[in-house]
């Protein structure tokens, strides 16, 4: 018998009370939470639920009572549509206000400690434009903004270039403006998607996995370096060249032109073959007096001048000498490893990823940097007794875990090794206050930075000190 589905409630008169995590406010109604997107702080609104849990509901605007005087006009002509930046209806002094409030809300909660001596988080500079990478999807069957029962499916275009609706793995809102990287990237988008349409290029059916355009990269860096990367569903020769000859007549500032023929279920290149049409197969970013070389599958924090920012911060935290040997704990491509190294003794660099440890070693060659070691493997299973025996107690260790945190078995070898300092960046703050909770029983927490990364979205960097107790 198949069970009926449980009507939720409207709720009315809701005042939003708080900015929450992921870009949702925060209601209250009675004794329960309220998550609602695209809303501000001091906005009232009436709401559909859409989740209802135990201690908490989940909702959506229905329409507004009382409009918050924190709230602006959104830049981009996507907002509340995209998903991407859920916060552009929000004055910059007050996103970064509220990531602060974040920062605190999550140490003081969750790990349980006094965080009254948080440093301001740091502010970025640019608030639009400030990403060097984006990949963009090509579908048959985008979002409809301008939906009319008028017209037919087979009378509409329904190709999209552009990025996913978020809770929708199959539907692509096609993308005319994007805030987040700078030019020539939409040029580039918007010459690629008007060719493939006048030229009647199959675009990729995502539910079916049909079709021949699939995927757009575009990686920019602050020294003028243009890497760009068009991925197909299946091999032709003839459309694919046309397309990347197109391309590269066009966007002459392309220094790096490649594809990927990706047959695969998935969208991930990381297991596929690059290859290359124009150019060369890799790009450098600059950071101070270093230079970093990426490839297409090479990890690079995705906001190049305000992960200079960020790192300064760590190397201040550190306060590293000549004799100090340092771990840095998922080190990606070795890019704080290699901004620190001239300070220290030796850098040791553990990452899971193989292709980023070679792209670290590849990055202190450049820098002729010769006090570096780079090891590839499961956190758990390299950083055991055996590992810091042959390599040496560290002093200092840095660790840059992914937003889950990090592992128990991880933060009991941190427990067990008791270096001096360990300086712990982190892009969630609640899974970092977790681990903090159980690191405070053997170390002070001493320093706590924030740095915005990503303006426009709920989505912030953090940075602890904590010193040997």
């Amino acid at each position: 018998m198949r069970r009926s589905r449980r009507i939720l409630p409207k709720l009315e008169n809701v005042e939003i009370i708080d900015a929450g995590a992921e870009g949702k406010a925060v209601g209250r109604v009675n004794d329960k939470v309220v998550f609602i997107p695209y809303a501000v702080p001091g906005d009232i609104v009436n709401v559909q639920v859409t989740k209802k849990k135990k201690s908490y509901l989940e909702a959506r605007i229905l329409d507004f009572i009382k409009y918050s005087d924190l709230r602006i006009d959104a830049e981009c002509e996507h907002f509340g549509i995209c998903g991407g930046c859920k916060w552009q209806h929000l004055k910059y002094e007050d996103q970064l206000r509220f990531k602060q409030k974040q920062v605190f809300d999550a140490l003081t909660r969750i790990a349980k400690i006094d965080a009254t001596s948080i440093l301001p988080i740091i502010g970025n500079k640019e608030i639009f434009f400030y990403r060097n990478k984006l990949e963009f999807t090509f579908s048959n069957f985008k979002w409809l903004t301008d939906f009319s029962k008028d017209i037919s499916i087979e009378e509409r275009n329904l190709n999209a270039l552009g990025f996913h609706i978020p809770n929708m793995f199959d539907r692509i809102l096609d993308i005319e403006k994007c805030y987040l990287q700078s030019d020539p990237s939409n040029e580039i988008r918007l010459a690629v998607r008007d060719y493939s349409m006048q030229n009647k290029f199959e675009f990729y059916d995502i539910k079916n996995h049909q079709g021949f355009l699939r995927n757009l990269i575009i990686r920019t860096s602050t020294t003028s370096d243009l890497m760009v990367i068009v991925v197909f569903a299946s091999e032709n020769l003839l459309q694919q060249n046309a397309l990347l000859q197109m391309l590269s007549d066009k966007f002459p500032q392309i220094s790096s032109l490649m594809y990927v023929i990706n047959e695969k279920s998935n969208d991930s290149i990381t297991d596929q073959e690059v290859k290359l049409f124009s150019g060369s197969d890799y790009i450098f970013e600059v950071m101070g007096d270093l230079k970093f070389k990426i490839g297409p599958k090479s990890f690079y924090q995705t906001n190049s001048i305000q992960a200079h920012q960020l790192y300064n911060v760590v190397c201040d935290f550190a306060n590293l000498n000549s004799q100090d040997v340092v771990y840095d704990l998922y080190t990606g491509t070795g890019t704080i490893a290699n901004f620190i190294a001239k300070k220290t003794k030796k850098v040791i660099g553990i990452e899971y990823v193989e292709e980023a440890i070679n792209d670290a070693k590849m990055n202190s060659k450049i820098n002729n940097i010769d006090n570096t070691e780079f090891y590839a493997g499961d956190m758990i299973k390299v950083l055991n007794d055996e590992f810091v025996e042959s390599h040496g107690k560290p002093d200092v260790i840095i660790t840059d875990p992914p937003r889950a945190g990090m592992h128990p078995d991880v933060l009991g070898m941190l427990i067990k090794i008791l270096p001096k300092k360990i300086v712990y960046v982190s892009c969630n703050p609640a899974t970092q206050a977790r681990d903090l909770e159980l690191l405070k029983q053997y170390f002070a927490i001493i320093r706590i930075q924030p740095v915005d990364m990503f303006p426009q979205t709920a989505h912030v960097e953090n940075v602890v000190l904590l010193e040997k107790i």
